[in-house]
């Protein structure tokens, strides 16, 4: 089976040793997305427009690997407060209308100091 690494230019760059996706002929494994913008800093804003960029950077690494939002088939959520949870889900709800099986954990720290991850899997 092959897999390949997937970079976009149109996301932040990895902040460590891993590919922004690995694209099978099967699925896409989409890495983890913060909040930064294209040069790896993060932007700062309400837990809405946090969420709104992870998921562009997830779109971005999506349609450089050939697949889009709407064949997200697995979505997994990191955030450092729960407190964030609903009105994370807020802006969530705009992007995957089609609801993908998902996960939401509260993690302790997340890279850089961010507030929100995303990763995701998807069909190519």
């Amino acid at each position: 089976m092959s897999a390949t690494p997937v970079f976009t230019k149109n996301a932040a760059f990895p902040a460590g040793p891993y590919s922004q996706a690995i694209k099978t002929p099967s699925t896409i494994y989409c890495s983890g997305q913060i909040h930064s913008d294209l040069e790896g800093n993060l932007i700062k804003g309400s837990i809405q427009e946090l969420t709104a960029q992870c998921i562009k950077n997830l779109k971005a690494v999506l349609e450089e690997a050939g697949s889009s939002i709407e064949k997200v088939v697995k979505v997994n959520v990191f955030l450092d407060d729960m407190a964030n949870f609903a009105t994370m889900n807020e802006e969530y709800a705009k992007w995957f209308t089609h609801k993908p099986a998902r996960s939401c954990v509260a993690v302790k720290q997340l890279p850089k100091g961010a507030t929100v991850e995303i990763e995701c899997i998807a069909l190519p």
